[in-house]
C-alpha cells in the first residue's frame, strides 16, 4: 500500500497568494509546505488524473526557484510546463479552478500566456524551453532591463535536437542565462541514448564531483599545484582537464555546477543564489526522483507520467471504462507484434512513447525490430527513411500533435524520395484533458497537400488492422490516423484484408442527402441517417470515406450527380480538412451540389472534461450534427436557386 502524504493542521499553503507570502515562511517551515503541495496535488489528480510524477518531483526546486527570483518581473520558462502544477499553487492559483485542473472550467495542465502573468511562456511539447529562454534573456539585453531568466529543462529535453541548437547559440547572444537542468533519468519512459548514458556518468563519478568545481582547493594538495593555481585561468583550465574530462555544457561556454540533491533545500538555494550572480550563462545540474513523495508514483514512473484518476491509498486506476473495446494503440501495438512474426523487415520506431504508442508489446517480442529514438521526432522520420531505402519497411508511431515537428523531414526527405514509410498517428483528433497543444487536429491539411502521401482512417479496429496491412505492403508512404481511447468492439478478423488505395466504402444508400464520413465519425453519421430519415422522411446515404488522400472521386461524382445535399463529417479541424478535399474535387469536377461541412471550427480547441463535452460545444455531438444537416436540408429546399447555397 502507497503512503499518503496529508496536510499539516494550520496549512502554510493556504496562506500563500502569490511568491512573496512564499518569501515570508521560515526557511525551517520549508519542508512541512512541500509535503502540503504534495497533498493538494494527490488530491487533485487523484480525481482529474494528470502529471503525478513531474510535479512531485519538483516541489523543492520549484520552492527554491520562487524563493531566490522574483516572478512576473524574473521570468521562468519550463521545458513542456506539465510539471508547473507547483508554479501555480505559489503564484496565486489554489483556487476552485485548480480542483478542476485539465477539466472544463478548470486550469490547464500546462503553461498559458493567457492564466497568469507568471506564466511568459506556454508550452505542451518538449525541447522548447532554451530557445525560448535565450530570446526573452537576448530582448531583455537589447532593451536594457535587468531581470533573471531561468530555462527549467529535463534530461529528455537533450534528446531534442530544438534544445541542442540553442545551447550552441547561447553564449553568441548573451552573457545572462539561467539553465536548470532537472535530472531524473526519464522523459516518459526511460531515457535512452548517449546523452543519458553521459548525464549518468556526471552523476556516478566521485573524481568529478570532488573535482571539477573545487579546482584549486584541489591543485593545493598536488606537488607544484600552488604555481599552478597562481597561472592564468587558461593554464587552469588545461590542468583541470588534465584531473577531470571537461563537462560538455562548458565546451558550449556554459559554468556548470553539480550535480546536487534536488530536493535539498538547502543546496538548492545556495546554487540558485550563486547562478543568480553568475556572469557567463550558467548551467545548475539537479538531481531528482520522479513521484517523490508517493511510493505508487516513484514504484512506477511511466505509469504516473501522466495518470488517468486514481485510487490514493494504493495507486491504482479509477475504472471509469463503460466500453469494453480495447483501446485504438492496443490494436495497432498487437497488429505489429503479429505482423512481425511473419514479416521480418518490419520495423517499429517510437520517440519515447512506447507505452501511450502501443508499441511496448513489439519492444519485449522482437527487440532487434523495435527503436526508441528519444524524443526527437525530426530524427525519427530521417531515420525511418534510412531504414526504408534499405529495403525494410518502418512504422513510426507518433501521436499527430507530435509529428507536427518533423513536418520537414516528412516533405523532403520521405515524400519527395517517395520511400515506404508508414506512419501511426495515435490521438488524432481530440485529447480532451490535455488541451490545445494536443488535439490532433491538423494532420490532414498539412499532410494531404504533400505529394506522394496516402492518408487514411479507419471507421473501427479491424478496420485499422485492414489498413496497417495495407501501408506496409504499399512501397509509398502512408499515414494512417485514429483517435484516443476505446475503438467500437468490432472483432479483427484473423486474416486482415488488403485495401484499395482511394476506394471508399458504402454504408447505406440514399438519393436526397449523401454523408461522407472519415474514420469514427461514420458513427455520428450512421445516427444522422437513421434520425434524419425517421424525422424527415428522406433517404439518407452514407459513406465510409477511408481514406482523405487519394478520395474516391468516380464515387463523390456519382453522388453529386445523383443526390442534392451532400455532407462531410471529421475529426479535424475544416480548414484544409477532408471536407475541404472534398470540395477541391467537386470544383475540378464543376459540380454544383451543395455540400455540408461539419468538423472543428478554426480556433484553437482548449481543454475540458471529455471529447463529449468539447464535440457539444464546438457544434459535432451528434444532436448538433443532426441539427445541422436538417437544418441545411430545410433552407436548401426553401431556395429558389439551389447554386446559392453551394459552398456555404
Amino acid at each position: 500500500m502507497s503512503k499518503t502524504p496529508q496536510p499539516s493542521d494550520g496549512s502554510l499553503l493556504s496562506g500563500i497568494a502569490g511568491p512573496d507570502d512564499l518569501k515570508k515562511i521560515p526557511f525551517e517551515e520549508l519542508p512541512r509546505l512541500a509535503e502540503e503541495i504534495r497533498a493538494r496535488i494527490l488530491g487533485v489528480t487523484s480525481v482529474n488524473g494528470g502529471h503525478v510524477g513531474p510535479n512531485l518531483g519538483v516541489v523543492e526546486l520549484t520552492l527554491a526557484l520562487h524563493r531566490t527570483f522574483t516572478t512576473p518581473k524574473d521570468k521562468f520558462v519550463f521545458d513542456v510546463s506539465h510539471q508547473g502544477y507547483v508554479h501555480k499553487l505559489l503564484t496565486g492559483r489554489q483556487d476552485p479552478r485548480f480542483d478542476r485542473i485539465r477539466k472544463s472550467g478548470g486550469y490547464s495542465g500546462f503553461l498559458t500566456r493567457e492564466e497568469s502573468p507568471h506564466d511568459i511562456w506556454g508550452a505542451g511539447h518538449a525541447g522548447t524551453a532554451l530557445s525560448a529562454a535565450l530570446g526573452l534573456a537576448t530582448a531583455r539585453d537589447h532593451l536594457g532591463s535587468k531581470e533573471h531568466v531561468v530555462a527549467v529543462i529535463g534530461d529528455a529535453a537533450l534528446t531534442c535536437g530544438i534544445t541542442m541548437e540553442a545551447l550552441n547559440n547561447i553564449t553568441a547572444n548573451t552573457n545572462r542565462l539561467i539553465v536548470v537542468l532537472n535530472d531524473n533519468e526519464w522523459s516518459i519512459d526511460k531515457n535512452v541514448g548517449a546523452m543519458a548514458s553521459y548525464l549518468n556518468e556526471l552523476i556516478t563519478n566521485p573524481v568529478y564531483n570532488r573535482v571539477h568545481h573545487d579546482l584549486e582547493s584541489f591543485l593545493k594538495h598536488l606537488p607544484g599545484g600552488e604555481s599552478l593555481r597562481r597561472m592564468g585561468s587558461r593554464t587552469k583550465q588545461s590542468a583541470k582537464n588534465f584531473f577531470v574530462p571537461s563537462c560538455i555544457f562548458e565546451k558550449y561556454g556554459l559554468r556548470y555546477l553539480g550535480p546536487f540533491d534536488g530536493h535539498d533545500l538547502e543546496l538548492l538555494h545556495k546554487n540558485l543564489h550563486f547562478a543568480k550572480k553568475s556572469d557567463q550563462p550558467i548551467v545548475v545540474h539537479v538531481l531528482t526522483k520522479k513521484g517523490k513523495g508517493y511510493d505508487a508514483a516513484l514504484d512506477h514512473p511511466e505509469r504516473f507520467h501522466g495518470t488517468s484518476a486514481f485510487d490514493l491509498s494504493t495507486g491504482r486506476g479509477k475504472s471509469s471504462k463503460t466500453n469494453p473495446a480495447p483501446a485504438y494503440q492496443d490494436v495497432f501495438g498487437g497488429a505489429m507484434v503479429r505482423f512481425a512474426r511473419e514479416m521480418p523487415t518490419l520495423a517499429g520506431i517510437t520517440a519515447a512513447m512506447p507505452g501511450g504508442t502501443g508499441l511496448a508489446p513489439l519492444r519485449d517480442e522482437f527487440p532487434s525490430q523495435y527503436f526508441d529514438v528519444g524524443i526527437a521526432e525530426e530524427h525519427a522520420v530521417l531515420f525511418a527513411g534510412g531504414l526504408a531505402a534499405r529495403g525494410m519497411h518502418p512504422v513510426c508511431a507518433i501521436y499527430s500533435t507530435f509529428l507536427q515537428r518533423a513536418y520537414d523531414p516528412i516533405i523532403h526527405d520521405i515524400c519527395l524520395q517517395n520511400l515506404p514509410v508508414t506512419f501511426a498517428l495515435d490521438r488524432a483528433g481530440v485529447s480532451p484533458n490535455d488541451g490545445a497543444t494536443h488535439h490532433g487536429l491538423f494532420d490532414i491539411a498539412y499532410l494531404r497537400c504533400v505529394p506522394n502521401a496516402t492518408l487514411m482512417q479507419p471507421k473501427d479496429e479491424d478496420e485499422l488492422v485492414d489498413m496497417l496491412y495495407t501501408s506496409i505492403h504499399t512501397p509509398t508512404p502512408t499515414f494512417l490516423r485514429y483517435p484516443r481511447g476505446p475503438a467500437r468492439g468490432v472483432p479483427v478478423k484473423k486474416r486482415p484484408a488488403r485495401l484499395k488505395l482511394g476506394k471508399a466504402e458504402v454504408l447505406r444508400d440514399g438519393s436526397d442527402i449523401v454523408i461522407w464520413a472519415l474514420g469514427p465519425m461514420t458513427a455520428d453519421a450512421l445516427t444522422a441517417a437513421d434520425r434524419i430519415s425517421g424525422e424527415a422522411g428522406i433517404t439518407v446515404g452514407v459513406v465510409n470515406a477511408r481514406f482523405a488522400k487519394p478520395i474516391d472521386v468516380t464515387l463523390l461524382k456519382q453522388h453529386a450527380g445523383e443526390a442534392s445535399l451532400i455532407v462531410t463529417l471529421e475529426d479535424h479541424a475544416l480548414s484544409g480538412g477532408f471536407g475541404s478535399a472534398v470540395l477541391e474535387e467537386l470544383s475540378e469536377a464543376h459540380a454544383t451540389i451543395p455540400v455540408e461541412r461539419i468538423g472543428w471550427p478554426d480556433r484553437f480547441v482548449s481543454h475540458g472534461s471529455s471529447a463529449e463535452e468539447l464535440r457539444e460545444a464546438n457544434g459535432l455531438s451528434p444532436d448538433r450534427i443532426f441539427e445541422k444537416i436538417l437544418n441545411r436540408w430545410r433552407a436548401l429546399k426553401k431556395a429558389p436557386n439551389h447554386s446559392e447555397l453551394l459552398y456555404k
